[in-house]
């Protein structure tokens, strides 16, 4: 008779992390391609400078938009591969280098600037310039804090990745 076997408490529990990311970063990466091309809606969610460049159509300005939305499009891809079997042809060392270094990378940002904007929202620091609180908020809980979010959930997608995908033995004895 075989034993019982402990249920999976694995990686796949946790692909979930993976596709969410994958949703989230599409869908920002959609918006970006949606303002870039002249789309208004929305502008007013961002306020000062980055709503003025967008309004007024500064080339410059809408060149990094592209290129933002391309970055978010393919930061969801990527959070796909560490979930799905066709992560496997990226080589492992690179797939720990982007997930951990992405991970970091938008934890991090996430974190200061939903830090830095609660407090304002909490009269902690005051701006020199007028509060718009529209922006103020759509930022905080939306736009910034979705950094956050993406980075909390792409360190739990490499980690769903290392579990699924162990170290390969070391060959021993020249065979």
């Amino acid at each position: 008779m075989n034993a019982p076997t402990a249920p999976d408490t694995g990686g796949r529990q946790m692909a979930w992390a993976g596709y969410t990311a994958a949703v989230l970063a599409v869908g920002f990466g959609l918006f970006s391609f949606y303002w870039a091309a002249g789309g208004t809606f929305g502008l007013d969610t961002l306020g000062g400078a980055i709503q003025r460049m967008a309004e007024r159509r500064n080339s410059g300005f809408i060149a990094v938009v592209w290129i933002t939305g391309a970055l978010k499009v393919a930061g969801g891809l990527f959070s796909l591969s560490l979930v799905r079997p066709w992560g496997r042809v990226v080589p492992r060392p690179l797939m720990l280098l982007a997930g951990w270094g992405g991970a970091v990378l938008l934890t991090v940002y996430g974190a200061l600037q939903v830090g830095s904007l609660l407090l304002v929202a909490t009269g902690v620091l005051t701006p020199s310039d007028p509060v718009e609180w529209k922006p103020l908020l759509w930022r905080l809980f939306v736009w910034d804090m979705s950094f956050l979010v993406w980075g909390v959930l792409l360190f739990l997608a490499t980690r769903t990745y290392v579990m699924n995908h162990p170290r390969r033995p070391e060959r021993r004895g020249g065979n």
